[in-house]
């Protein structure tokens, strides 16, 4: 097995794992909305973690850690319009930094960037940290 699709296998395992979360984050909350028994308060912040998909904890507890203060308004006016019934879509981490930011909350989240390379998959500070120490065009062979 290469390297690259062992790398592969990673990332489908990690997917699949991502997935299979999301699945039972919504069958949790089916089965509360489900019963006729009245649950107990649930918290706001777990009213908008139950509406979060693909790295939208990630990046809310990206938010939380900081901008502690505000992130507790932004959860609390999303619960709202979660349990309105404003908003029923899955939010994924995409979309709720695209909320923080256009609220001018620039949450910061670490991110990497691959690209393939002779077969795999490099990180681009490594690609561009291999360029620069490549020889210029038209430079003589050191064994002359």
């Amino acid at each position: 097995m290469t390297e690259e699709d062992k790398e592969l296998e990673l990332l489908k395992a990690k997917r699949l794992l991502e997935m299979q979360k999301n699945i039972s984050q919504k069958q949790r909350f089916e089965e509360l909305k489900a019963s006729d028994v009245k649950a107990p308060a649930i918290s706001t912040r777990d009213v908008v973690i139950k509406q979060l998909g693909y790295r939208g904890l990630e990046v809310l507890e990206n938010a939380e850690a900081q901008f502690p203060e505000e992130t507790k308004l932004v959860i609390t006016k999303l619960a709202e319009l979660i349990q309105s019934g404003e908003i029923t879509e899955i939010i994924d981490g995409g979309k709720l930094l695209t909320i923080f930011r256009s609220i001018g909350i620039r949450v910061r989240v670490q991110t990497t960037i691959k690209v393939e390379e002779e077969g795999k998959l490099v990180s681009w500070s490594d690609k561009l940290k291999g360029t620069s120490e490549e020889k210029p065009e038209g430079s003589l062979p050191e064994n002359l």
